[in-house]
């Protein structure tokens, strides 16, 4: 029996049907756009404009297609009219917060996204995507009240609340699973798979990896050297699959010269992308992004590939039926936690965060150059703004104030919120000027700033993941607070890996006393260092031979469990 047509097919007969079908064109680009065919739903939403110039709801879809082929500037004029002749539609003013994202205003973001939940105060969605963007900001007003009614939402199963937004609620494991589980369902009602794909029984086993990072981009940097040591195993076939552009980067390159064959995917509709990874007759799947943005879990749903593996880059569960395995070891996903997370645990013996072991880091410019004062311990955090929240914020604030001299040196945010952290100290009675903030830079460029930082002092309950292996790398040590979640571990696991558990401490208290006691002993941060920089050459943090047979030798196993009996000729 064929196959129902679906809700595209459908609106595609409609609007061939009737052409002068306003709703219909807009319905259908609403459709296009969510199943990733970006040039469909913009010639739909085109067309619903000529039958009704100036029409809100036509504008609105143009500028979502815009602004999801990039073109922000024009994406913001659109929904800003849309805006203007449906001021009371909160639908527009969130389209227009996230416009406003990529445009580089947030501050204007801010302000739609206020607006949004203002016209809709009972919607989850609006509340989280309001309450994220003022993470960013430091915008900690009414933070309590949001994040309580973003939890209360996940209670009570509404599926409204993105789950990587959700890791920087301090929320417990089971929460977490709660919200990734109602998204991922709301996903599987909504998209059909493929057919069961075939294990192969013969050849090398062909391991594919999804993501939006391969390039100059956290995820490459983390996994180049990875698959450098992956390309010549002779059981092993690679494939990268790159939902993002070719960024001419040098890691690019190198991505492109390591993989068996890197699929170039960016911009192609959800099914062409799963239809291209079941060409290429891929045994298992790696998704290297998860929930977070420019993922594609819609590509994942379709089942492209036998067996699929959450990895990396989304520390959580997916809470998603079409994910069956999670890689992570033993210290960032315990025993004890196993039961808050749907897939099943694969663990290696190593740490499960690779990274480039290739790098070198140069000298940096002068203290001054960096806006440091000439002396003073350097107390340094160089993780994204939506992490500072009033509880890491607070610890922070308590180590400067034990330690006479020292600065903490941030990493620029958004908007206003460097102005914001710095009036939260002035509040808690620490000078302002204490402050020191860095710009974005060339990744070379930034692992030279660790050079004059003394310690590294990490977030909670969202930890320093690629920053915190960077910072090792660079010889910066760093201070964490292991928490009762994925999130907030991965710190802890690198140290715990490099031998350093005295850097894991039980709570914010012995976290104060630790940083203050070392910030006020020159020849304890000394010796710490030296023991880092030992480490880093023979704890195996950084092996990236041994994490390449280490996961080559786990996805045999896995594999064989499975059917597959190697390559005829494999070793």
């Amino acid at each position: 029996m064929p196959d129902a047509p679906s809700e595209r097919d459908q609106l595609r007969a409609a609007v061939n049907r009737q052409p002068s079908d306003f709703i219909a064109w807009v319905m259908l680009a609403d459709a296009e756009l969510s199943a990733g065919d970006i040039p469909a739903g913009d010639a739909a939403a085109q067309c619903a404009l000529r039958l009704r110039p100036h029409h809100p709801e036509a504008l609105a879809r143009l500028g979502r297609a815009r602004w999801m082929q990039g073109r922000h500037g024009e994406a913001a004029s659109l929904l800003q009219q849309a805006c203007q002749r449906a001021p009371q539609h909160p639908g527009m003013a969130l389209w227009l917060g996230h416009v406003l994202e990529d445009a580089k205003q947030p501050e204007a973001a801010a302000d739609a996204y206020r607006r949004a939940h203002m016209l809709a105060p009972g919607e989850a969605y609006m509340a989280a995507q309001r309450l994220n963007w003022q993470r960013r900001l430091c915008d900690w007003r009414d933070l309590d009240a949001l994040s309580q009614q973003v939890r209360n939402a996940v209670a009570q199963g509404n599926p409204a609340v993105e789950p990587f937004a959700f890791l920087s609620e301090d929320a417990t494991a089971a929460e977490q699973l709660a919200c990734a589980r109602q998204r991922a369902q709301v996903l599987a009602q909504a998209i059909p798979r493929m057919p069961p794909a075939q294990f192969r029984a013969q050849g090398p086993l062909r391991v594919g990896f999804l993501s939006n990072g391969f390039g100059a981009h956290p995820t490459g940097l983390l996994t180049v050297a990875l698959f450098e040591h992956l390309r010549d195993h002779p059981q092993l076939q690679t494939h990268l699959f790159a939902l993002n552009a070719d960024d001419g980067s040098d890691i690019r390159q190198r991505l492109q010269a390591a993989a068996h064959t890197l699929h170039g995917v960016a911009a192609q509709p959800h099914a062409a992308i799963a239809q291209r990874i079941r060409s290429a007759g891929i045994d298992i799947l790696f998704d290297l992004r998860g929930w977070g943005g420019g993922g594609t879990p819609e590509v994942l749903a379709m089942r492209p590939a036998p067996l699929q593996i959450n990895w990396l880059a989304y520390p959580g569960t997916s809470g998603a039926p079409w994910m069956d395995y999670l890689l992570a070891d033993a210290f960032v996903l315990p025993t004890a936690l196993e039961a808050a997370f749907s897939e099943k645990v694969l663990r290696l013996p190593r740490a499960f965060q690779p990274s480039d072991n290739t790098r070198v880091v140069a000298g940096p410019p002068s203290r001054a150059q960096c806006g440091l004062p000439q002396h003073g311990v350097v107390f340094c955090c160089f993780n994204n703004s939506y992490k500072l929240n009033p509880r890491s914020m607070q610890r922070l604030l308590q180590v400067l104030a034990g330690v006479p001299g020292s600065v903490l040196w941030l990493l620029s945010g958004p908007g206003h919120a460097d102005q914001r952290l710095r009036e939260v100290a002035r509040q808690a009675g620490i000078d302002p000027a204490r402050l020191a903030f860095t710009t974005r830079q060339p990744h070379a460029q930034y692992m030279a700033l660790y050079r004059h930082a003394d310690l590294f002092l990490d977030t909670h309950p969202y930890n320093a993941h690629t920053t915190a292996s960077d910072a090792l790398w660079a010889g910066c040590p760093v201070l964490t607070a292991p928490g009762q979640s994925f999130a907030s571990r991965v710190a802890g696991s690198l140290n715990h890996h490099l031998g350093l558990d005295a850097l894991n401490v039980a709570d914010d208290a012995a976290f104060i006393a630790t940083a203050t006691t070392l910030g006020n002993d020159r020849d304890a941060l000394q010796a710490l260092r030296e023991r880092l920089q030992q480490a880093r050459s023979t704890a195996g943090l950084f092996d990236m031979a041994g994490f390449a047979n280490d996961l080559a030798h786990l996805l045999q196993q896995l594999a064989r469990g499975h059917g597959w009996q190697g390559a005829a000729d494999g070793g």
